[in-house]
């Protein structure tokens, strides 16, 4: 029972379904673990043990019915920008630190209508915006891997956690890499599904044609099983698209490696700051999916130089105008005794917001401001939609187009990155967000300093059945995503 944690989802739910353990004692099991090791790893904001526990006895009973789905009974931790009903729910920020939620996300629903057991909510960027989690008003999460070093961003408690065997999987967002990222600095496997595919209702918004929700877990498999849970459309969702949803676990093995043609892109692996140990890494891990039958193809992906000013125009923009709703008036944080309304307005947003959310902010205000509109957010548009095409004329003559994650691996705490060097280094994931295609990160191996390195494959519109089972025919064939820092190695 001590290793509990080491199982896959699979094996959990076999394990529940055989009453080898109980949901109860498998939630203990985490719940102990987070007390002994999360103080070091710092990626819980809110655990939630009472209510995981009820969830867990609720979960039990169904698993003795012998109705029970698939992940009925097993923990999960909700990256803290998904709302809870009853739960706090802050995004990271001083703002919203006394934000109780009415009601639940539609993921944290779905999660909840199969039996997931929520064991807490965990750490990230405030509103999701930075790849470190170092912009939290909770302090910086640290890598499992490395304490001294961030686990990336935003989604940085949630690949923290389980990377730290603190969850066994964990929801995440990606605005621009934010599961990716984390997921590759963390040696994680880590799902950003087609734009539309996972509802955002209930997800804090910071960009609303950018964001989308997804799985963060060990193996492509484990993704697969959360995948079949929070994938679907949702009415309550504008942006929510209505198309039939595979069953991402019964079709692991659906795509033939054997004659898949996986498009390298020469721009990206010429990228000035590509670390060496990164970049053979992911040719390392090309060469295996060459050996298991793909073939590789060069392709050119000319708009590459246009990613970073073109996201960082529209994403700020969108976060200008999402985030006008936190005036101290109707909920979140509110200064004290403010002369007027001018007054409140002002100091409670430059006491509530932190310093990387109001740089984001004013960029945003300045492009949409009158005279600057034209010049900058609507050209920035306009070159969306040729980086789109960009992809699409990549995907007529390729499955899907390989990529590192992130130029380098896991950044040390408190490095102190300019901003412009920390947006250059979101480089390889923000066109697939700027695109809405899906795209994933599976672990490809170690930098000189045992860092995980991560492979991104990226995939055409609706692909998600395809990305996971190439990830999961990869990982049948390597062993990456089993290895376990040092200290999830630890008992509790």
């Amino acid at each position: 029972m001590t290793d509990l944690h080491r199982l896959s989802i699979r094996e959990l739910s076999e394990g529940l379904k055989q009453a080898q353990f109980s949901s109860r004692e498998l939630t203990e099991h985490y719940l102990k673990r987070i007390a002994h090791i999360d103080p070091k790893v710092k990626s819980y904001v809110t655990v939630t043990a009472e209510q995981a526990l009820a969830e867990a006895d609720a979960a039990d009973a169904v698993l003795k019915s012998g109705n029970a789905h698939a992940l009925a009974g097993i923990p999960l931790a909700h990256k803290d920008i998904f709302c809870t009903q009853g739960i706090k729910t802050t995004a990271g920020s001083k703002m919203l630190d006394n934000f109780i939620s009415p009601y639940d996300a539609t993921v944290v629903a779905k999660a909840k209508a199969v039996g997931l057991v929520t064991l807490g909510k965990v750490n990230m960027d405030e509103f999701a915006m930075g790849s470190t989690s170092e912009n939290s008003y909770f302090g910086a999460t640290s890598n499992p891997w490395a304490l001294d070093r961030v686990p990336g961003g935003s989604s940085g408690g949630s690949a923290a956690a389980v990377a730290a065997d603190l969850a066994p999987i964990a929801t995440g967002t990606d605005t621009g890499g934010s599961i990716r990222q984390p997921a590759s600095f963390c040696g994680l496997t880590g799902l950003k599904p087609t734009y539309g595919r996972v509802s955002r209702f209930g997800m804090i918004a910071y960009a609303s044609s950018l964001d989308q929700g997804g799985p963060m877990a060990r193996s492509a498999a484990d993704c697969a099983y959360l995948m079949n849970v929070i994938a679907g459309h949702d009415s309550k969702d504008s942006t929510s698209v209505n198309k039939d949803v595979d069953d991402y676990v019964a079709k692991l093995n659906g795509t033939a490696v054997k004659g898949l043609r996986i498009g390298i892109p020469k721009q990206y692996f010429n990228v000035a700051g590509l670390d060496a140990d990164v970049k053979a890494r992911v040719e390392e891990s090309l060469k295996k999916l060459e050996e298991m039958g793909a073939t590789l193809v060069e392709i050119d992906l000319n708009m590459t130089e246009a990613y970073v000013p073109t996201y960082y125009l529209i994403a700020p923009a969108e976060a200008s105008s999402n985030l006008s709703r936190y005036d101290g008036v109707r909920y979140g944080y509110r200064c004290d005794n403010p002369k007027d309304i001018l007054d409140l307005y002002k100091r409670s947003r430059s006491e509530g917001f932190g310093a990387e959310v109001q740089r984001r902010i004013l960029i945003g205000t300045y492009a949409l401001s009158a005279g600057y509109y034209d010049a900058y957010y609507v050209k920035a548009q306009k070159v969306r939609r040729l980086i789109q095409q960009d992809f699409l004329k990549a995907f007529e003559n390729v499955d899907v187009i390989a990529a590192p994650s992130a130029p380098t691996t896991a950044y040390k705490i408190g490095a102190n990155l300019s901003p412009t060097e920390m947006y250059l280094g979101d480089i390889y994931t923000l066109a697939v967000n700027l695109a809405g295609l899906p795209a994933i990160n599976a672990p490809v191996g170690f930098d000189k300093d045992s860092l995980p390195v991560g492979l991104q494959l990226i995939g055409n519109y609706w692909s998600e059945s395809q990305l996971l089972s190439i990830v999961h025919q990869y990982q049948q064939n390597t062993d990456w995503h089993t290895k376990r820092a040092a200290i999830a190695e630890e008992n509790a």
